[in-house]
């Protein structure tokens, strides 16, 4: 990464830029969950309300963390991309560390995962990091590709994958798939904009 700050309107991945732009993700991602754990505290489960509701936090966080960190490093080229990937990087660091000084002292959620790994946290925070890290790079590659074409605005951007992601989670509900939609959402989503990057990273070929 770049030691000093570029100018604005390139492509960024100076210290600033990322530290700065992942402080931010990681607490847009707190108030995710924040906003996550108050649907399925309130809401009454039947109806398929709270489902809903659960579903539309999962996507509105798939498209922050996918999307802004190329959004703020101005991603054009191979030097944005990496610089959002590091701020979704930073962001997922930033979140954890929220999660363990607020959300686990509360005891906010059931730690299933931690069952699983025998009640450690450290087996899944990787994959955390990984997940993170991977959107906010298929993300820039995908605003790189528009951007070259036409103004890469947030909407723009995120349109594809989310009409995508609607498509497939109604296909699998309609083919009996009983993944829970909060759940079925983020993983369509996360497909979506991966084969998006793919599809940019083919026609730049």
């Amino acid at each position: 990464m770049s030691a000093t700050a570029a100018p604005a309107g390139t492509d960024r991945s100076d210290f600033r830029t990322v530290t700065v732009g992942g402080a931010k993700l990681g607490v847009i991602t707190a108030l995710a969950v924040v906003l996550f754990l108050a649907a399925s505290r309130l809401l009454p489960a039947t109806g398929g309300l709270r489902s809903g509701v659960e579903a539309l936090i999962v996507l509105a966080a798939g498209i922050a963390a996918s999307f802004l960190p190329a959004q703020w490093s101005a991603a054009r080229q191979v030097e944005g991309i990496a610089g959002a990937a590091a701020t979704g990087l930073v962001g997922t660091i930033v979140f954890m560390a929220i999660d363990i000084v607020v959300f686990r002292p509360l005891k906010a959620y059931p730690w299933t995962w931690d069952a699983i790994g025998g009640g450690s946290t450290w087996w899944y925070l990787p994959i955390w990091w990984m997940l993170g890290t991977f959107l906010a790079w298929t993300g820039g590659i995908v605003t790189a590709r528009q951007a070259a074409r036409a103004e890469a605005t947030l909407a723009r951007r995120a349109l594809p994958a989310v009409v995508g992601t609607l498509l497939v989670v109604t296909i699998a509900r309609l083919a009996g798939v009983t993944w829970t939609l909060p759940f079925a959402t983020g993983l369509a989503f996360t497909v979506m904009v991966a084969l998006l990057a793919v599809v940019a990273l083919a026609r730049k070929g």
